[in-house]
């Protein structure tokens, strides 16, 4: 029997919502080949990998010149000067990473981690709610906000 066509509009339209945001599962280097052939977003990538956090900046920057509406380069400028502990300058790149991309799934992690740095639970958990929303299947970060925010919590009841 054939399918009324409400349902098959609704079929096909779900099929089409399921492929546009199929790329949104997928991961954040996969957009730029560019930014990922350049030898100082390697290069700071390789740094922070070495805990050389001084480096990674210096060749992210160096990126950035080249690179200024890359979200990928200020989410990593944002990683670096957090383990810098320059948190105003992470919160930074970190926002202006979303302005690019809001659906930037490392940089909503890891500003709710830097959240969580400061104290700021409500924030951390707006950007917990936005990787729900952006994850429609399981994915690592918001696994790794989720385990965060817990963690926070736990130690804010030993205290």
């Amino acid at each position: 029997a054939l399918l009324p066509r409400a349902v098959r509009n609704a079929n096909a339209e779900l099929m089409a919502l399921l492929l546009r945001t199929a790329g949104a599962v997928q991961s954040d280097d996969s957009d730029d080949q560019a930014l990922l052939a350049d030898a100082d977003y390697a290069g700071g990538l390789a740094a922070l990998k070495g805990d050389d956090a001084a480096t990674a900046l210096r060749r992210f920057q160096s990126a950035l010149k080249r690179f200024p509406d890359a979200a990928n380069v200020h989410n990593e400028l944002g990683f670096t000067h957090r383990k810098l502990r320059q948190m105003d300058k992470a919160f930074e790149h970190y926002k202006r990473a979303l302005a690019l991309k809001p659906e930037h799934r490392g940089a909503h992690e890891y500003i709710g981690e830097v959240y969580l740095m400061v104290g700021d639970v409500a924030s951390a958990e707006k950007h917990l709610a936005a990787l729900r929303a952006i994850c429609l299947l399981p994915c690592d970060e918001l696994a790794d906000l989720q385990k965060a925010i817990a963690e926070h919590r736990t130690q804010a009841n030993r205290r």
